[in-house]
């Protein structure tokens, strides 16, 4: 209706054109205006008339509409059966959708409800975390001040009593008869030499090193994890241990350590890393071979210290935080000769371990009668149990107390003894 070619066209509802007058009037061929289209080209897909199967049609299957119309029908049909099937899936796609979109919108309300909940808990513990860190401050500021002030009455005191005492013996000695000075002067002295033995501090008792550390984690507060603390540790090197098994002794290229425990000043765990921490390992015989050990720190107040040596003897080791030595530094290392293991066998006799032959000996001294160079059960020498053929031990896990032969013929009768 909107176009000039089809504006005065008559249009009708597809549903009112069976009442039409027109409908039910047969289709006229567009080639042949008085020929009816009542054939239909299978190649051309097209309903055609008579003139034009005998025309631009000769060679195409063609046929009545009403023999094709059911195998066309029934193509329709199953698109039809597809499309409807393709409508419900969509419908459910689309309440799906619908559904998913107020779930979604639900959900992000409840989030919000969450992510709100949380802020506030959040922002409750900073508070909190914040009230116990300024009270932390304040109990602190008042234990430093108090330490000065009982410092400062202790040092007073002192300072009266030297002062009184002074002037008493300046006033006796200046203003006193020769007998006042003897008869007063063990007193005096006794008692100016009681004064300047007393012991005091050159030093205030405490500092002011209190200091805050916001990426310290400061545990819990309402079930969230904060952060900040104050720092007001000081390590003492005096009080730092060392400890471990590996301490004083160790194997020659085989990995040991020790474990360094920082504390402060009142001899408390640091509970913290961070401080600078220097090890030397030299040996005292050779002045060029010393060890490189490795420093781990812990994170928590202590120290993994590594080291492999790669020649024996005695070590001088050096431990010391903030260029001071830590206490039992320096100390005495011994490194043995790396673990040697058994050459021989670990059997009861030379004469079972080796099938009974003569020339078979045994470290542990045994002999046996008629030319048997090695040992034999009840035999002289034999240590009554099992024992090692290389060294004698008779403890099997145990380190071989020999060295490893380098004659020919024994390590022919070494090889005999483990046949």
């Amino acid at each position: 209706r909107r176009q000039k070619k089809t504006a005065s066209h008559a249009v009708t509802e597809l549903e009112n054109t069976k009442d039409c007058s027109q409908a039910g009037k047969p289709l006229l061929c567009h080639f042949h205006p008085t020929e009816e289209l009542r054939l239909f080209c299978e190649q051309c897909d097209q309903l055609v008339c008579q003139d034009c199967v005998l025309g631009r049609h000769r060679q195409h299957p063609c046929d009545f509409t009403g023999n094709v119309v059911h195998r066309h029908g029934d193509a329709l049909r199953e698109l039809l059966r597809d499309s409807q099937q393709h409508m419900d899936t969509l419908e459910d796609v689309l309440s799906q959708v619908d559904d998913m979109g107020s779930a979604v919108r639900s959900r992000a309300e409840a989030v919000a409800a969450e992510i709100c909940l949380f802020a506030r808990g959040y922002m409750k513990a900073i508070e909190e975390h914040q009230e116990r860190l300024l009270r932390q401050l304040q109990d602190l500021k008042v234990q430093k001040e108090n330490l000065l002030l009982l410092q400062k009455a202790q040092l007073q005191q002192l300072l009266l009593d030297m002062r009184t005492g002074v002037e008493f013996t300046e006033h006796l000695l200046t203003s006193g008869s020769d007998v006042d000075i003897l008869v007063t002067k063990g007193l005096v002295a006794s008692r100016l030499t009681k004064l300047n033995s007393t012991a005091y501090s050159t030093q205030p008792s405490v500092d002011n090193r209190i200091q805050f550390s916001p990426h310290e984690r400061a545990g819990q507060c309402c079930g969230y994890e904060v952060f900040g603390a104050i720092l007001n540790k000081v390590v003492d090197p005096a009080r730092c241990t060392l400890h471990g098994e590996d301490l004083h002794s160790a194997r020659q290229n085989q990995l040991s350590g020790f474990t360094l425990l920082c504390k402060d000043t009142t001899g408390e765990h640091m509970g913290r890393g961070g401080e600078p921490v220097r090890v030397t390992i030299t040996h005292k015989d050779k002045r060029d071979c010393a060890v490189k050990p490795t420093v781990c720190d812990n994170g928590d107040g202590t120290y993994r210290i590594s080291y492999s040596p790669e020649e024996p003897g005695l070590y001088a080791v050096c431990v010391c935080v903030k260029g001071q030595h830590v206490q039992g530094s320096p100390f005495t290392l011994m490194v043995k000769h790396k673990f040697c293991e058994h050459q021989g066998v670990f059997h009861c006799c030379t004469f079972c371990s080796s099938g009974g032959q003569k020339a078979a000996c045994c470290a542990c001294g045994g002999t046996m009668p008629g030319g048997y160079q090695g040992c034999g059960h009840g035999h002289k020498g034999h240590p009554g149990c099992h024992h090692w053929s290389c060294c004698g031990q008779v403890k099997e896990s145990s380190e071989c107390l020999c060295e490893p032969p380098s004659d020919t013929s024994q390590k022919s009768l070494l090889r005999t003894v483990a046949l």
